[in-house]
């Protein structure tokens, strides 16, 4: 499977990157140093420390394999249809509810900011559709609600949404 980012998702991931291959060799002294505390079967200084470099290990190795499978894409779109980074109000009709979402690639996904993945049944429902045209979104084959779309504020890739973490 390939993931698709944007260049903007790619500089970040290797920032990240950059910033974590500096901090390895800390990481690797506080290792050191809590293997000469003494007996490692009691250690917890030591686990602690082995825990992080192999976290820190784990993270880059987690971002060098998403630039190198990643295919670049565009966040271009109609101006009058929803695209990758607007921002749209949107209603739900059943619950009688508006709300004003983002929509972003998965890399940089948050509900708690409502950022809203391109992948995700709202995000996929969504995209390619205008203001006032009412979207059903099918979660599972049981499972449908539908969506009306408000307004749409044009967006761009920028680096103000931080990526996922983990």
């Amino acid at each position: 499977m390939h993931n698709e980012l944007t260049k903007v998702d790619i500089e970040k991931m290797q920032e990240e990157i950059e910033e974590r291959i500096a901090r390895r060799a800390a990481l690797k002294e506080a290792v050191k140093s809590a293997r000469d505390l003494g007996d490692l079967s009691e250690n917890d200084e030591y686990r602690s420390a082995k825990r992080e470099l192999n976290r820190n290990n784990s993270r880059i190795r987690y971002l060098e394999n998403m630039i190198r499978t990643a295919v670049v894409i565009t966040t271009d779109s109609a101006p009058d249809e929803a695209g990758l980074f607007d921002e749209l109000t949107i209603y739900y009709p059943e619950d009688d509810e508006e709300r004003t979402i983002r929509i972003v690639t998965t890399l940089r996904n948050d509900v708690f900011r409502d950022c809203i993945s391109k992948e995700s049944p709202v995000g996929k429902a969504l995209l390619g559709h205008k203001a006032g045209e009412t979207v059903t979104v099918r979660v599972n084959p049981g499972v449908e609600y539908p969506i009306k779309i408000l307004s749409i504020k044009k967006g761009e890739d920028d680096d103000s949404l931080p990526i996922a973490k983990y």
